[in-house]
């Protein structure tokens, strides 16, 4: 396993994380404003970094400028509306496991805009998954799927698939030779992201005091800007650019693994049947639908 499969492992761990620290900020600050001081703290960071490693600040031609605004737009402010929404309604362990279905999303937006072939293997795995979704939402009824679905989980399924439109952005912005570095095109975006937010931040102003700032939603926007972004963003882009969408977006799969393991370590949240049978069918599905062998990753 090389260094960017390692970090790609860490950044599953960092985003596992996310979804505590959202669930225990979430419903205390309204969400563009919880977004914003997440991704203004992460800005705060990136760009530091960015300073310290490059000495200068990137030179963005008209297109990356552009697509650097498009992976604010949907991997940054439409993703962490859904994702913050969801938190405020559902257990940050069902939450994780809906997130469980970008890789497949992004599988199917590869074929729709690259023209890349569904394996039946492929097919099967996104059955799988699917079907493993359908015991975690239902909560071991399957029967029951639609009445069992609510606004939180509605609100992650939207993530899901605003977060694969993000994954293939990602491609085009960091595709070729002559492009910024991950941590540049990151840092751009991160900043492009929090003056979006910031602009609906400002009609929520009245919904939330100073106080509501206590030490854990403090704590919490702190891990969200630092380890859930700044570092985590910073990986993720990198991995697209040196394995590729499909093979980045397999490892959000381990995603649900450190979600669900840490909600209910730190949140005691129920580990029910439903939730552990219907998650690991869901992360087998996925990984089948991602796998290949070794010399179909070559050609």
């Amino acid at each position: 396993m090389t260094g960017t499969h390692l970090r790609l492992v860490g950044v599953a761990a960092l985003w596992g994380g996310t979804f505590i620290a959202g669930r225990i900020a979430a419903p205390v600050l309204p969400h563009f404003t919880l977004a914003a001081l997440r991704f203004w703290t992460g800005f705060a960071i990136l760009a530091a970094i960015l300073l310290l490693v490059e000495r200068r600040w990137p030179k963005l031609r008209p297109r990356e400028l552009a697509l650097s605004a498009l992976l604010a737009l949907t991997g940054l402010v439409i993703y962490n509306l859904f994702f913050l929404g969801a938190l405020a309604l559902i257990p940050a362990s069902r939450t994780a496991l809906v997130v469980a279905l970008n890789p497949i999303m992004t599988a199917l937006a590869m074929a729709l805009v690259f023209r890349e072939t569904i394996s039946a293997q492929r097919w099967l795995g996104i059955a799988l998954a699917l079907a493993g979704v359908a015991v975690v939402l239902s909560r071991g009824d399957p029967a029951a799927i639609l009445q069992g679905m609510g606004r939180g989980e509605w609100l992650m399924f939207g993530g899901a698939l605003s977060w694969a439109i993000y994954t293939i952005v990602g491609r085009f912005a960091l595709g070729g030779r002559d492009t910024v570095s991950a941590l540049a095109m990151t840092t751009v975006s991160t900043l492009w992201g929090a003056l979006m937010l910031s602009l609906g931040a400002a009609f929520e102003w009245p919904a939330w005091h100073a106080a509501d700032l206590s030490g854990p939603v403090i704590a919490a926007i702190l891990y969200l800007g630092a380890g859930g972004t700044a570092l985590a963003f910073v990986w993720y882009a990198d991995g697209i650019k040196v394995l590729g969408p499909a093979r980045t977006a397999v490892f959000n799969n381990l995603v649900p693994v450190f979600g669900v393991l840490l909600g209910a370590l730190l949140l005691a949240e129920p580990l029910t049947p439903s939730l552990l049978w219907g998650g690991l069918i869901t992360v087998a599905g996925v990984s089948l639908a991602n796998w290949s062998s070794p010399a179909s990753r070559n050609q």
